[in-house]
């Protein structure tokens, strides 16, 4: 069996690198790395995981209420949440669902919301992990 130690990265497709790199930093909280010489990647850093931009063609999510439960989750310190979750409506950007879920595998007050290309993401506050070691 393999045993892998850490997620190394993970891919996220946009229409327009540079307006959602300014989203992904000044809103979702990211740290810009690099972007390549052709302008078609981006390299974010995401609390230690690093997160790729990659640029597609439109439509990225034609139809972004039927998202299927495909998400993007970013942690929240607790102390930070509600703070959190105002400078996303500073920032015009739309909650479009809140929930405490508990009792399941990821537990804490959680709220969704769309980067410029629909994407889902959700910021938690995670209060347990039944995967955690």
């Amino acid at each position: 069996m393999v045993s892998i130690k850490a997620v190394a990265h993970f891919s996220i497709p946009v229409s327009d690198i540079a307006k959602s790199t300014q989203f992904y930093t000044e809103v979702v909280g990211c740290r810009h790395l690099s972007t390549v010489p052709s302008g078609q990647m981006a390299f974010l850093d995401a609390a230690g995981t690093c997160l790729i931009l990659v640029e597609r063609n439109p439509p990225i999510n034609p139809v972004a209420e039927n998202h299927g439960g495909v998400h993007h989750a970013f942690a929240i310190a607790h102390d930070d949440y509600e703070e959190a979750l105002d400078h996303l409506r500073t920032h015009g950007v739309e909650i479009t669902f809140k929930e405490d879920r508990q009792g399941g595998v990821l537990n804490g007050p959680r709220a969704y919301f769309h980067d410029p290309d629909g994407t889902v993401l959700e910021f938690i506050d995670l209060t347990s992990y039944s995967g955690a070691a």
